[in-house]
């Protein structure tokens, strides 16, 4: 590596959290450049985007911020600079809903009140419209910023959905969706005023209703050409960020392949369109790349108020869901509910998708999944702590069925595992094998970095669970009553190992007989 290349390394700043455009260039931030992608959005009406928290929204709307008011010298070195010819300046309205709690009576009112009196401070106050009107309000003020600067307006508004959020299942739920409907309804009534609006947020589940008073923006949050607008492209890891790859796998000690196998397992895996293009978790592996560690970055700022609400209330069956292909109207479009909680799941970031399926209309359906073991910890844990109620210190005993797993200590597995199943509440229980089934796909899913699958086809059935660690394969068997030498016997007939006939790590069957009375393992048997 050249002199100069280890210098830049060791002066690298990265941007975690820093959200403003013109500060990161500015102050020397590293900046991963876009502008390509926002030159073009820039060139729509009115757009909404959805993505999970974390994944550079407001960096985003901060960038188209400061290409409509044309400053220039911030794009110096970027792809926009071969792309923008005229750099005009446009009247800006920036309303970002971060940072405030509307969980509080007449928050909303507050933050849309404060937003239109400046705006009317700088254009100009319509004296016939009531001050509780904040549409109309706004719709004069834009009216004005065009008359009085020949340029139509851009408005760009962050965390649109926070407001409803922040009091999802609560009374002010309503009166937060009806405010922001009549402040919404400006940009039908305005069109004429309007030369871009861009809204992003983290869920779509309120758009209909809260959009309803104007016509539908395009959303670009499965649109193909935006799809890398937000986050890390594969391509973009190992071209503009390889020399700080190369610098982390130094740090600790690894061979350069092997940091970024562990980056794509840590931080990779989400899809946003049916190209499936691989996108990276930028919170995530900027902060791995500035603290030289991988951790679960993400997972460790917090589950979102409104998630953990609804996981409080919903049963989450994650293998069923999992299971079946959805049009994407069903994830991207459809409201969560406590019932039906997959599309706040998707949208929050906790599951992305897997597989696509064209049908015969030419239209797709996906299957969806949990993007990386960053998150798939994140999420067990999430559903664990409902669906486990115990005592019992959970994290320092996943940490040892990690190694029992990984060292083949089928001895101290069982008798763990058996002593967790007696500690777990009565009322938890349910007299079915599939609670024991998915209880140990649960607590399994846990070791992370481990491949966990329930319910794997062979020719000839479905095998309860396997597990696959780096140098062995396990396959288990279960049976509710019945005899753990039943269950291997089931393993044996049905050629459960066949698919990994050709895999060179040992596999190992296991039948596992679970008591009605005793709710845990009766009986455990290995072949």
């Amino acid at each position: 590596m050249c002199a100069q290349c280890k210098f830049l390394l060791m002066t690298m700043k990265y941007p975690i959290s820093v959200q403003n455009f013109e500060n990161l260039r500015e102050e020397g931030y590293l900046y991963v450049d876009k502008t390509d992608l926002v030159y073009d959005l820039a060139q729509k009406h009115v757009c909404f985007l959805c993505r999970p928290r974390r994944f550079g929204k407001s960096l985003l709307l901060s960038t188209l911020e400061a290409y409509f008011l044309g400053k220039k010298h911030l794009f110096e070195g970027l792809k926009m600079m071969s792309l923008e010819k005229e750099w005009a300046q446009y009247p800006i309205f920036h309303l970002d809903f971060n940072g405030i709690n509307f969980q509080k009576d007449g928050a909303l009112e507050d933050a849309l009140n404060a937003f239109v009196s400046a705006a009317e401070q700088q254009y100009g106050k319509d004296p016939f419209t009531q001050e509780f009107n904040y549409g109309f309000r706004f719709a004069y003020v834009l009216h004005q910023a065009y008359q009085q600067t020949g340029k139509r307006c851009v408005v760009l508004i962050d965390e649109y959905d926070k407001p409803l959020l922040d009091v999802m299942g609560e009374g002010l739920e309503t009166t937060n969706r009806e405010i922001l409907k009549g402040f919404y309804s400006v940009f039908k009534s305005s069109d004429a005023d309007l030369r871009f609006v861009m809204l992003t947020g983290v869920t779509k589940f309120s758009q209909v209703s809260v959009f309803s008073g104007f016509n539908q923006p395009l959303d670009i949050s499965m649109h193909p050409d935006y799809e890398a607008i937000c986050g890390i492209t594969e391509e973009e890891l190992h071209t503009v960020l390889a020399e700080s790859v190369e610098e982390l796998a130094k740090k600790l000690g690894a061979t350069k392949d092997k940091m970024y196998e562990a980056l794509k397992n840590s931080y990779d895996g989400y899809h946003f369109t049916s190209k499936l293009t691989d996108i990276y978790n930028p919170y995530s592996l900027f902060y791995a790349f500035s603290e030289g560690s991988v951790r679960p970055f993400w997972y460790s700022t917090g589950t979102p108020t409104y998630l953990a609400k609804l996981m409080e209330s919903a049963d989450v069956d994650l293998p069923t869901l999992l299971s079946k292909y959805y049009s994407p109207e069903y994830f991207v479009d459809y409201r969560a509910s406590v019932q039906d909680p997959l599309a706040m799941l998707y949208q929050s970031g906790y599951l992305t998708i897997k597989e696509v399926a064209q049908q015969e209309d030419f239209s797709y359906v996906y299957k969806l999944d949990l993007p990386n073991t960053e998150v798939r910890r994140g999420l067990m844990e999430l559903i664990g702590n409902r669906y486990f109620a115990t005592k019992e210190d959970f994290g320092g005993i996943v940490r040892e069925m990690y190694y029992c797993l990984r060292d083949y200590d089928m001895e101290k597995l069982h008798k763990m595992l058996k002593t967790y199943l007696s500690s777990i509440d009565y009322e938890m229980r349910k007299d079915k094998e599939y609670h024991f089934q998915y209880t140990l796909y649960l607590i399994f899913s846990l070791v992370s970095t481990y491949a966990v699958r329930l319910e794997r086809h062979s020719s000839q059935g479905r095998a309860d669970l396997i597990v696959e660690t780096k140098n062995h394969i396990y396959i288990f068997e279960f049976k509710l009553g019945g005899s753990a030498k039943a269950a291997l016997q089931q393993i044996e007939e049905t050629g459960y190992a066949n698919p990994y006939a050709m895999d060179a790590r040992p596999i190992h069957k296991i039948g596992v007989s679970f008591g009605r009375k005793s709710g845990t393992i009766d009986e455990w048997k290995e072949a």
